[in-house]
């Protein structure tokens, strides 16, 4: 498998349990995806890159009148595997 790949394929199993939970430790889970994705080199264009890809993949799947709240469980673990990428640019 490519890394690409490899970062799509636990990307989506994150985020899946993410929606069906909404729990800390779902969001944990992200923020330690994003760590293991800066940690392998893989930019931070490729980790939305496949953020976007699987959010459509989930709305495309669902129910429309789940939209609103993909959206604000996608937006929240979003932020969580980024926070990585924020806390090394800080320095």
């Amino acid at each position: 498998m490519t890394a690409h790949a490899d970062l799509l394929r636990d990307y989506r199993s994150a985020f899946l349990r993410h929606l069906s939970r909404h729990e800390e430790s779902s969001l944990t889970a992200g923020y330690q995806l994003g760590r293991g994705a800066l940690a392998a080199g893989q930019s931070l264009l490729e980790v939305v890159r496949v953020h976007h890809e699987v959010l459509v993949e989930v709305l495309v799947d669902g129910p429309a009148d789940e939209v609103p709240e993909v959206a604000r469980a996608a937006s929240d673990f979003l932020t969580e595997v980024l926070a990585s990428y924020d806390m090394a640019r800080r320095g």
